[in-house]
């Protein structure tokens, strides 16, 4: 897989003949996944290498900023669920304010000239362009070959990105996963925080989120991976005596993770964070890659009086996810 940035201004890429797909693929979803699927078949039978063009921003984060739908997943989500379907090429356009200034066929000359396409497969009700002038008949009028893809359902329910934004806002993470076609995670650094959880007896780490705010929050159950190197390895090189609760994977550990604002903590600037807390564990894991799966949700973020009462809830939560990963030994995701 190879991954090229375009702007609207980029001289042309020197790609061979392509078939290409549009679109945010926030989630990279069951529906996305089966656009891909049709991608992959037809640049098979036509001799075509696969293109999937991923917009950053996300057009609604231009135009909305911080009120845009929060995202399901970070640009480096996208492009590691999307490599894995085995396309040839994502192409990242920058979305400023001259891409959206582009017309249907100033987009429909990038298409051409830049990535060399000959077939689309593009999703129900597809527009693009100023004022959402271009649709799959100006493509097919361009000379495009376009293929249409209906809508894919599960349990008589459209998959879409609003729907899983909606599911995970819920708490439902056993639905989440059955419309990605996998269990719910982020990932990101561990980065320095306030360091707060250690004067309460929880020391957490700090994942950065990667996004300007989070489809879920409250308190889950999570197992973590290390990306970049064995986190039980590095928990065991720096201290024998806490190993820490194994995860369901072989390099997981389990803790328990909360995704919030923090309204117990007074600040100034109230910003959404991802902490883990990991019982029995002693370790200097800042700066690792760490990918977090969400396996069980216990409530919402709660705005707890004092120190004191957040300490007395984080215990009880604690406790909570400890039975839960006793009474599920086999978890199977």
């Amino acid at each position: 897989m190879k991954l090229l940035r375009l702007n609207a201004l980029a001289p042309n890429f020197q790609l061979p003949k392509t078939a290409v797909t549009i679109g945010n693929f926030d989630g990279v979803h069951l529906g996305h996944q089966a656009m891909v699927q049709q991608l992959k078949d037809i640049a098979q039978q036509q001799d075509l290498k696969t293109v999937v063009m991923i917009f950053e921003p996300q057009p609604l984060e231009y135009f909305k900023s911080y009120d845009a739908p929060p995202r399901i997943s970070s640009l480096r989500e996208k492009v590691e669920h999307l490599a894995a379907l085995g396309i040839d090429y994502i192409v990242v356009a920058k979305f400023d304010d001259t891409f959206r200034n582009l017309s249907a066929e100033e987009f429909a000359d990038i298409l051409k000239y830049k990535l060399n396409t000959q077939s689309l497969v593009l999703g129900e009700d597809h527009h693009f362009g100023k004022n959402r002038q271009g649709n799959s008949q100006f493509l097919r009028d361009y000379g495009f070959q376009v293929t249409d893809l209906d809508n894919v359902e599960l349990n008589g329910e459209r998959i879409s990105s609003t729907l899983i934004r909606q599911t995970l806002a819920a708490g439902d993470l056993k639905k989440a996963a059955e419309l990605l076609g996998r269990p719910y995670s982020i990932t990101g650094r561990v980065q320095y925080g306030d360091q707060i959880g250690r004067t309460i007896n929880f020391p957490t780490i700090n994942v950065r989120l990667n996004r300007h705010k989070p489809c879920l929050h409250g308190i889950y159950g999570v197992e973590v991976i290390c990306e970049t190197e064995s986190l039980k390895d590095k928990v065991r090189n720096e201290n024998a005596e806490y190993q820490g609760i194994a995860g369901y994977k072989a390099t997981a550990l389990f803790g328990a993770g909360h995704v919030g604002t923090r309204p117990a903590i007074e600040q100034e600037h109230p910003e959404w964070r991802l902490e883990v807390h990991f019982p029995d564990v002693s370790a200097n894991l800042y700066g690792l890659l760490m990918r977090v799966t969400f396996l069980n949700f216990v409530h919402g973020e709660k705005n707890y009086p004092s120190l004191e009462a957040l300490k007395a809830g984080i215990d009880d939560d604690v406790e909570q996810l400890l039975e839960f990963r006793r009474n599920n030994p086999n978890f199977p995701y």
